[in-house]
């Protein structure tokens, strides 16, 4: 199962968003979806890679949206294309 993980912050409402969309996605395509706090849970070289950025996600590892989530792109990507 693939992994995808939300770079996230607390009273961020594009963060709220990008967590609805993916999870919308989620229930269609499954997948293991990691939600970080950026200001509590991530790593020193992640917060300063996406301080301004959030919210970011990222599929195994690799940031592939930030701002907000382009669920058939998700899909896509999910799914090996793209």
């Amino acid at each position: 199962m693939k992994k995808v993980t939300l770079f996230t912050r607390v009273r961020c409402h594009l963060c709220d968003d990008a967590h609805a969309a993916l999870e919308r996605v989620r229930a269609r395509l499954p997948f293991e979806l990691a939600v970080v706090d950026l200001d509590r849970g991530a790593d020193p070289e992640k917060r300063a890679l996406y301080d301004w950025e959030v919210p970011v996600v990222e599929l195994e590892g690799r940031k592939i949206m930030k701002y907000r989530v382009d669920e058939r792109r998700l899909e896509r990507l999910l799914a090996g294309g793209d």
